[in-house]
């Protein structure tokens, strides 16, 4: 399905991406290890054409991307940041806000996707009318992923998103995903990015090791 091709990134003398060269495919769940600074945040966002490449081709089912097709790809390929942000209101608002953009008309909202990726987490719909503001940092991150799941993608970027969290939280982000991965029957595919090798065991099919901006080898 996605497929980056050499890509490079420069900023001034530093490489941040050197010669990256992956592919996704359907089903596949794929896990990035590495230190911070490795730049496993700067692959995700690139794959997602969110941040530019100086070099190389990012392509979707064969097709390149860039300029007036990036839509086209953001709609299928969704990011998910470590911290993402959510506005003011209740977690519905949240889970809502996405399809009032431009980026994802034709799809609407779907409570009874919400609610059965809810019970996987023993929550129900009351959950739904907590005010962002007494969410804690799991709640907030659980929030958000719903809300990347429900718009049904077809390549889910994880970037760190249990790095802040605590284990009951980490847990219930990984069930979140098992859970979606399974109702999708396994049509989708993931790219963890991650420093937690555990984690990247239990979550991914595929393990890569990032160095210094190259994916150096495949791990154990």
């Amino acid at each position: 399905m996605l497929e980056a091709i050499k890509i490079n990134r420069r900023v001034g003398e530093l490489t941040l991406l050197k010669d990256v060269s992956l592919s996704v495919s359907t089903g596949q769940r794929l896990a990035v290890i590495g230190p911070s600074g490795s730049g496993k945040t700067l692959l995700l966002r690139s794959l997602a054409r969110l941040d530019p490449i100086d070099s190389g081709e990012i392509r979707w089912r064969g097709e390149l991307i860039r300029g007036h097709k990036t839509p086209k790809l953001r709609s299928r390929v969704v990011y998910l940041h470590q911290r993402p942000a959510l506005i003011e209101g209740t977690v519905e608002d949240n889970l809502r806000l996405p399809f009032s953009l431009q980026i994802h008309r034709g799809k609407s909202f779907e409570r009874k996707v919400v609610l059965s990726l809810l019970k996987t987490l023993g929550r129900d719909e009351t959950f739904l009318s907590k005010p962002q503001r007494v969410l804690s940092g799991g709640e907030s991150q659980i929030t958000a992923l719903l809300r990347a799941l429900i718009l049904d993608p077809d390549v889910l970027l994880l970037d760190e998103p249990t790095a802040a969290i605590d284990k009951d939280a980490t847990d219930s982000v990984e069930k979140l995903v098992a859970e979606w991965l399974a109702q999708r029957k396994n049509q989708q595919a993931i790219i963890l990015a991650t420093h937690d090798l555990e984690q990247a065991r239990r979550v991914s099919d595929q393990i890569l090791q990032m160095t210094e901006g190259s994916l150096v080898s495949e791990h154990d």
